[in-house]
């Protein structure tokens, strides 16, 4: 039996069981009648407006060494860990 042949004969078996299930299923349309996600087209409903951006905040120049300061002190820690194992 030729490929081409069983692929069409596959496909028509596949439109087949799509027709009986849209009948059993009781739509006549295969496109679903369910209206689509999200606010209608045309709606005014519009969200309320976030409160402003919260201010980004800065970091003295004494805080920033102090974390650095910090994050060197934690890694020292973790390369004398590695070392020992």
């Amino acid at each position: 039996m030729e490929v081409s042949r069983i692929i069409a004969e596959i496909d028509a078996q596949i439109l087949k069981l799509q027709q009986a299930r849209t009948l059993l299923a009781g739509t006549t349309t295969g496109a679903s009648t369910r209206p689509g996600r999200g606010r209608p087209k045309g709606s005014k409903n519009v969200a309320a407006p976030a409160s402003p951006a919260p201010r980004k905040r800065k970091l003295s120049p004494e805080g920033r060494k102090r974390i650095a300061d910090a994050m060197k002190k934690r890694w020292a820690e973790r390369r004398k860990q590695n070392a020992k194992s």
